[in-house]
């Protein structure tokens, strides 16, 4: 009979929480550095590129099998959806909207997962609680959007807004396809591969949004390329990887409270480094959208919310 694996000492959870919760908070305030400088889609396609890269070396080296033609496929479009589609809006959006201001409207993402669960064939029925969250979560975003105190004293962006929410819609339908998609891919694996697919889909992209052209090196800052290099090796890889670990080891509700930690992280790094200035209108539409979030992520009923965000940042 084979022999259980021990359960996780204490100080191995509070470090793992803490990477999910400070790291991947902090990677909002990371893009907004990056893109300072860096051509939006060419900074995140060439991200995932070489920590998909670097991670399928890794595994193999560790002797992963090399993956079918099937699992390549299938996590190539999960790929798709949740990074090209889901990071990329996020990352374009992040040159207009304050860093705490996209990781609130981003934190909305497990909002969108429900609806899509729903929608999805066989998928669950929300309860009316998180149907009053929902109702709560996108009152929150109307708040945000509209005129008054935001940092530019006329709203917000109102193509970063749409795009932003459209970056959940598709986190969204790739979580649940994700969930839902048979591939017999390792968990990390599909990781690579994923990262593999949305990276070349961000680097298609930056070839029709002319990224290259634009790309100048003397002019691109050290803080944008240290900032690059943090996505890579931080959020790429020992957040993702605590991310794997936490969801094998701790109950998945408890996981799933990086949805409306992160935003909060994100807001206080933005005013700390970037002077984003933190608003009535900003502390009240925060409180309502991770008070949405909070409720839909709690509900012991409902799975779906412990997918992570688009930022995976």
């Amino acid at each position: 009979m084979p022999t259980p694996a021990p359960s996780p000492s204490r100080s191995q959870l509070i470090a793992a929480f803490a990477a999910i919760y400070l790291i991947w908070g902090s990677t909002y305030l990371a893009i907004r550095v990056a893109v300072f400088t860096l051509p939006p889609f060419l900074m995140a396609g060439s991200r995932f590129l070489i920590a998909g890269t670097l991670l399928l070396a890794f595994l193999k080296l560790r002797g992963a099998p090399w993956p079918t033609a099937r699992q390549w496929r299938i996590n190539g479009v999960i790929g798709l959806l949740l990074l090209f589609c889901g990071n990329g809006l996020l990352v374009w959006a992040s040159q207009v909207i304050p860093s705490g201001i996209t990781a609130l409207l981003i934190g909305m993402g497990p909002l969108f997962v429900v609806l899509t669960e729903w929608a999805w064939p066989g998928g669950s029925r929300p309860t009316v609680t998180t149907m009053i969250a929902l109702v709560m979560g996108f009152i929150g975003v109307g708040w945000l959007a509209g005129p008054g105190e935001t940092a530019a004293h006329g709203g917000i962006n109102p193509a970063g807004l749409v795009a932003l929410l459209f970056a959940c819609v598709f986190w969204a339908i790739g979580s649940i396809y994700s969930r839902h998609a048979q591939h017999g891919a390792d968990t990390m694996v599909a990781a690579a591969l994923q990262m593999l697919g949305g990276g070349s889909g961000l680097m298609i992209a930056s070839l029709l949004h002319r990224d290259f052209a634009r790309f100048d090196p003397a002019r691109v800052s050290l803080h944008s390329v240290e900032a690059w290099a943090y996505l890579i090796f931080f959020g790429s890889f020992l957040g993702f990887s605590a991310f794997v670990w936490l969801m094998k080891n701790a109950p998945p509700a408890r996981v799933a409270t990086f949805a409306y930690v992160n935003p909060v992280v994100a807001v206080f790094l933005g005013w700390l480094f970037l002077d984003e200035v933190i608003t009535s209108r900003i502390l009240v539409g925060s409180a309502i959208i991770v008070a949405a979030v909070a409720t839909i992520t709690m509900q012991k009923s409902q799975p779906v919310p412990t997918v992570a965000s688009p930022k995976r940042k």
